[in-house]
């Protein structure tokens, strides 16, 4: 029987042949992405010398197993994620990604911790914090929608949509703080993920819904053609959504701010060994940085999609300076 350690021979010998010569260009969050894994998430771009290598290829290192079903590793130089069911990867120098797909794993299923965690990781290797939000452009400053989970990120983004608005991005919110006056929202790519009840509430007009990949997912890929803003905003203010009566907006204290930006930035799920070295200084800094400079909100949305309208009246209204 082969072990978990040993590279998967046949599957990665099947996908080398696949892709010989095959290598797709993307952009996103600012980066041209050359992947031997097929993304059709992501913008195409034209071939040239690219800022991130996806590669397929064994990966030595531990691997999962059915009791336990991930391994996380972080270092200064590299970080290595893997899933028992779907496969690992390792970043190293923040500029590429080694991708060892379990057996049986196609391309569609790969992009889920391909596109979110793993993704995430990089781009705060690259020195932006990493936000595990939703993000949309109104009237050309950028509100950040977070919350635990179930609270309605996507779901208010997507309404926000709806109402003419353009996405900036989903689930991975990256900010670049050069200037910490003025933190600016890096765009990801257009796409946005929806539970049924929200995308059946919800029409976003010119979008592709991407078939299931597995059972387990149960938000489906809205892939959308328009409707995205490839430019970068600033960011204006961080809405954290809870649920109440009515909607309402309540601006929080800098001391409340600032513990809710590290809850929901992206690198704390993964605990204090992510945040090794230095990165744990220049993570603080930011956030820092961000709770001084962006309002941070609460943002009460009523129960009930069919009351969505009535929160994105006051992000509207707030936004375009009328509050």
């Amino acid at each position: 029987m082969m072990s978990r350690h040993e590279p998967f021979a046949g599957d990665l010998d099947r996908r080398r042949d696949r892709t010989a010569g095959e290598r797709s260009y993307y952009r996103a969050y600012g980066l041209l992405i050359a992947s031997d894994v097929s993304l059709p998430e992501l913008e195409p771009a034209d071939p040239a010398t690219a800022d991130i290598e996806i590669v397929i290829g064994p990966i030595d290192m531990p691997k999962p197993s059915a009791e336990a079903a991930t391994v996380f590793r972080f270092e200064p130089g590299r970080q290595y994620l893997a899933w028992e069911a779907v496969g690992a990867f390792l970043i190293s120098d923040a500029r590429r990604i080694d991708v060892q797909p379990a057996p049986g794993v196609d391309d569609s299923l790969l992009a889920f911790p391909l596109l979110g965690p793993v993704l995430a990781l990089l781009l705060h290797q690259r020195g932006l914090l990493v936000l595990h939000a939703s993000a949309i452009a109104v009237a050309g400053r950028g509100a950040i929608f977070m919350g635990d989970k179930g609270a309605g990120k996507s779901t208010t983004a997507s309404a926000l949509i709806r109402a003419g608005h353009d996405l900036l991005t989903d689930d991975v919110v990256a900010l670049d703080l050069t200037n910490p006056d003025e933190p600016m929202i890096v765009p990801g790519f257009p796409q946005i993920k929806l539970a049924a009840d929200a995308a059946a509430a919800i029409s976003l007009g010119q979008a592709q819904v991407r078939p299931q990949v597995h059972p387990a997912i149960e938000k489906m890929q809205h892939r959308l053609h328009g409707a995205f803003s490839g430019n970068r905003v600033p960011a204006a203010r961080i809405y954290i959504l809870e649920r109440g009566e009515r909607a309402g907006i309540t601006l929080l204290p800098q001391i409340a701010a600032l513990p809710a930006i590290i809850k929901f930035s992206y690198v704390t799920r993964f605990g204090r060994a992510a945040l090794s070295g230095d990165f744990a200084a220049m993570h603080l800094r930011h956030c820092s940085a961000i709770a001084n400079h962006v309002g941070v909100c609460r943002l009460d949305v009523p129960t009930g999609i069919d009351r969505i309208g009535e929160a994105v009246a006051l992000i509207e209204k707030e936004l375009a300076g009328d509050a």
